[in-house]
């Protein structure tokens, strides 16, 4: 029978530790696509806890499933810090906590993800590759020995990754258990400013649209930069949100709505053209 922590919720036991950090190892990318990104494989990995942690209590389980099916993207290698935080949080505030998990995962995975590319994919590949590139055309074979080496180093950085992001989680939650209101707030606030970065650095329209009137020129663009910088990204975003909350809309049909709109309005200018030349 597993064993139960201080407000007598089941405790995950190492075997559920080792099980997740496989399955993040060769599963978090299963399922991925362009709506929940790897929201469908960090569901896949986190499932050995929510069997242990919500077994008996099928209600628990569909509200926690249905919490980790959410959006998520970050380097595979730094999700285990997030996901070790996640195990913990569970653990010790049950689903109540759903909150602060949800903003845990959000806030996290966009500075992790700035982090991990640049350690694991550019340094990482650059360096190691260099080296064996160079040492394997001289003839040597150890070449071909020091990928594996840093393959190895690598698969060991992220057990303890889930180890050290599970022992901080811990220490979060048993902190502040009678606290749980701050830890949502913050978590909740962390989120919800990755988010808002988000919109700016990712979406980069600008619109072109001028009018002239004698010799004085008017660019909307530079109107909307005075009222408020990235006005044009912030209200596609709005827009996507409002669409998505209709029944019949869902992220397929929004793409293809979001393409079109983006042919008219990218061609605004000329049809506006048109239509004064026709007067």
């Amino acid at each position: 029978m597993a064993d139960k922590n201080q407000t007598g919720s089941v405790k995950l036991e190492k075997s559920d530790i080792k099980k997740v950090y496989l399955r993040n190892l060769f599963t978090l990318q299963f399922g991925w696509n362009y709506e929940k990104m790897q929201g469908l494989g960090y569901a896949y990995v986190i499932m050995p806890v929510l069997k242990r942690l919500y077994s008996n209590d099928p209600e628990k389980m569909k509200r926690a499933l249905k919490m980790h099916l959410g959006y998520f993207n970050t380097t595979p290698a730094m999700s285990h810090l997030i996901v070790g935080a996640d195990m913990a949080l569970e653990e010790e505030l049950g689903i109540e906590a759903e909150e602060a998990i949800t903003g845990l995962k959000t806030g996290l995975m966009g500075p992790f993800a700035g982090v991990g590319d640049t350690l694991f994919i550019a340094i990482y590949r650059a360096i190691v590759f260099s080296i064996a590139s160079y040492i394997a055309m001289q003839g040597n074979p150890i070449g071909l020995i020091i990928p594996l080496i840093a393959c190895a180093g690598v698969l060991w950085i992220r057990y303890k990754f889930t180890t050290i992001g599970y022992q901080s989680g811990r220490k979060l939650a048993t902190g502040f258990a009678d606290k749980i209101s701050p830890i949502t707030e913050a978590a909740s606030i962390l989120g919800l400013t990755v988010v808002g970065a988000l919109i700016p650095s990712v979406i980069k329209y600008r619109t072109d649209l001028q009018f002239t009137m004698g010799e004085v020129t008017f660019a909307l663009q530079d109107m909307l930069d005075k009222i408020m910088p990235s006005l044009l990204p912030l209200g596609i975003v709005v827009f996507s949100y409002w669409l998505l909350g209709k029944k019949k809309v869902n992220s397929t049909k929004l793409i293809f709505i979001l393409i079109v709109l983006g042919m008219v309005l990218g061609n605004l200018q000329s049809m506006l053209t048109f239509v004064a030349g026709l007067f």
